[in-house]
């Protein structure tokens, strides 16, 4: 069944988190094959929940750009080094491609056969040389075995044309001649007393016991075809190795984990027709025709707690969107085709994924009642937030009932543990919980963190402002401003790039100064942004 990602924001707070585990699990108890992952790092407020209710962490997601293994290509196409041209050909023909990777007994590249190379081989090529298989031979000729000792075949080819006195009178035969004949008994006995390495009887001779018995007393090997002399002269040289005419330089490789973009540019460059795929391990997965990679499987995924490109996941216009489950305002994603967007003017994701249980009537475990509650308490901080509902109260109530928990004292708990700042750099907290959003007059950076004493972050105050000044410049914002919400007090201290002092003051109705107390304000998305766009745009 085909995977679906569900996945939050790119710096995913508690909310986002627990929304994409909690959906999942309900997507899967729908028949859907549902994988929760975050974009990052998560918080330590996020990992005392899991914790608590023994939850583990979602997988990380680097990006969900389309890759080469989500293409529609030959899987298992290649043929070993010394499988013989003719099977070689034969797969081609089969699959309707002109060419074909060679690789090694660990399924390693060595290069690629192309019905060009054949045919090249069958004009120029040596037909004395034969560098085979006792196995191969017996394909490429539709051969009877009658005496094998060697699994290996590897000498020149005689075809007798003089008459058999002259012959055998004229030619010094050695241990590593192959010949061909078929009624010419003379020519038999010579070839197995001289212990050669094969003979080839055509037109399905028989063997005489007693030429048979030379053989094996030498062991010479022997091989019967039906096919009359000049046919199997013509198969013949099919039966060599096919790293007798393998092409090792124009070979261009691509892995599996490349991103489509990058193998759509490097093929532009060498303008090859195939192009061989493999694994991390450098093992051979199969070959892909340029011209097919119009077809392509994009990752399925679906949405929590955000709906804009600007803090999704990378690579998103990849992919196809089925769903999106949001209490944000309303951004700048765009779909294809209609899809389910559920998006309510609620304190938390979590509360409209507990409505959907509801709904469903699928029955919410204590793990998920343990991760939904935690994520309705973190972004309402415990019910507190002007964002906070009628609907959020009564999840919280129920939930906390199934998580068997007192909402108050734990959420208390879990925000105090998020809070500790200990062997953070200032850039990470910063970007616990940041996002970026579109202006008019250019795109800022709002980051919100949560605290029970200012002062671990007033006391380095010069160093935050800096911090926030290079931030802004580096990245190229109009500006970047930190808020910080102490929960005990309910009201936040903001501190912001050296430009953003006017935006605030107006957007705020107050002086704004760094580490300026904002009483009741607690709202990123209620309370801070609406003021701040309003007066930007």
């Amino acid at each position: 069944m085909e995977k679906v990602y569900i996945f939050g924001h790119r710096n995913p707070d508690t909310d986002s988190v627990t929304a994409a585990i909690t959906l999942a699990y309900l997507k899967r108890r729908q028949g859907m094959n549902a994988i929760p992952v975050v974009l990052s790092s998560i918080t330590r407020e996020t990992s005392y929940a899991l914790n608590y209710f023994g939850v583990k962490e979602p997988m990380f997601l680097n990006d969900i750009k389309l890759k080469v293994k989500d293409l529609e290509y030959s899987k298992n196409y290649m043929v070993t080094a010394t499988a013989s041209i003719y099977e070689s050909y034969k797969k081609m023909e089969k699959e309707g491609i002109s060419k074909i990777p060679v690789v090694d007994k660990y399924k390693k590249i060595i290069g690629i056969v192309s019905m060009k190379d054949i045919a090249k081989d069958c004009l120029t090529g040596s037909y004395s040389k034969i560098q085979s298989s006792y196995k191969n031979i017996l394909g490429a000729i539709d051969g009877e075995a009658i005496l094998k000792y060697d699994s290996i075949i590897k000498g020149n080819l005689i075809i007798p044309g003089y008459r058999s006195t002259t012959f055998i009178n004229d030619v010094k035969l050695k241990k590593s001649d192959i010949i061909i004949t078929n009624n010419r008994y003379s020519i038999i006995e010579y070839a197995a007393m001289s212990k050669v390495k094969l003979i080839i009887i055509t037109n399905g001779v028989e063997i005489k016991p007693e030429h048979i018995e030379i053989a094996k007393q030498n062991k010479v090997n022997i091989i019967r075809t039906k096919h009359a002399s000049l046919e199997t002269i013509k198969k013949i040289n099919f039966c060599n190795n096919v790293e007798t005419i393998v092409n090792t330089t124009k070979v261009h490789i691509v892995n599996e984990e490349d991103d489509l973009s990058d193998f759509i540019n490097d093929a532009a460059k060498t303008k090859y027709t195939y192009y061989p795929i493999v694994n991390k391990d450098k093992e051979c997965l199969g070959i892909i025709k340029f011209a097919d990679v119009g077809y392509y499987n994009k990752k399925k995924v679906i949405l929590v707690d955000h709906n804009s490109y600007e803090q999704s996941v990378i690579g998103l216009n990849e992919a196809e969107i089925l769903e999106i489950i949001d209490h944000h305002n309303i951004a700048n994603i765009g779909t294809t085709s209609p899809i389910n967007f559920r998006n309510m003017p609620v304190g938390s994701t979590n509360t409209i994924i507990y409505l959907m249980y509801k709904e469903n009537k699928v029955k919410i475990t204590r793990e998920m009642a343990g991760l939904m509650l935690s994520g309705i308490l973190s972004d309402t901080l415990i019910l507190n937030s002007p964002t906070t509902t009628r609907i959020d109260k009564d999840a919280v109530n129920n939930l906390a009932k199934i998580a068997k928990v007192d909402y108050k004292k734990y959420g208390f708990d879990m925000l105090s543990y998020g809070t500790k700042i200990i062997n953070k750099t200032k850039e990470e907290i910063l970007y616990t919980d940041f996002k970026k959003y579109p202006t008019e007059e250019g795109k800022i950076g709002l980051g919100q963190i949560y605290t029970t004493d200012i002062s671990d972050i007033d006391k380095e105050r010069d160093e935050y402002i800096e911090m926030l000044n290079n931030t802004s410049k580096n990245n190229e914002y109009k500006f970047v401003a930190l808020f910080v919400t102490d929960i005990i007090k309910n009201g936040t201290y903001v501190y912001y790039s050296t430009e953003a002092q006017q935006i605030l003051s107006r957007a705020f109705n107050v002086e704004i100064e760094q580490g300026h107390y904002l009483p009741g304000i607690l709202s990123r998305k209620l309370q801070i942004l609406p003021q701040i766009l309003d007066v930007m745009n």
